[in-house]
C-alpha cells in the first residue's frame, strides 16, 4: 500500500503505518505524539482532531505551525506530502 491510498479523513493510523512500514509502530508514534492514548485505540482530543483531517489538511498545519503563516497561504503536493507557499 502507498500513502497515497490514504488521502482521506479518519485515516492517520493507516496513513502513518503506510510510512513507517509498520502499524504497531505508527500506534507507538501516535502515543508518544499524544494523539492515542495508551490503549492505542482510542484518539485523545487531538488525536481526534488530527485523524478528522485528511492528509493534505495535516500538512498545510503543519507548515502553517512552522511557518506562523495562515494556512491558506499554502498549497499541498500529494506526491511528496508537502505543504509549500503559493507563488
Amino acid at each position: 500500500m502507498t500513502t497515497q491510498q490514504f488521502t482521506g479523513k479518519n485515516q492517520l493510523i493507516d496513513r502513518l503505518a503506510a510510512q513507517v512500514g509498520n502499524r504497531e509502530m505508527a500506534i507507538q508514534i501516535l502515543r508518544d505524539r499524544g494523539h492515542l492514548k495508551a490503549d492505542g485505540k482510542t484518539f485523545t482530543e487531538a488525536g481526534a482532531k488530527r485523524n478528522a483531517m485528511s492528509a493534505e489538511e495535516r500538512a498545510k498545519d503543519r507548515a502553517s505551525k512552522r511557518t506562523d503563516k495562515p494556512v491558506s497561504a499554502f498549497k499541498y503536493d500529494v506526491k511528496t506530502n508537502r505543504a509549500t507557499f503559493k507563488r
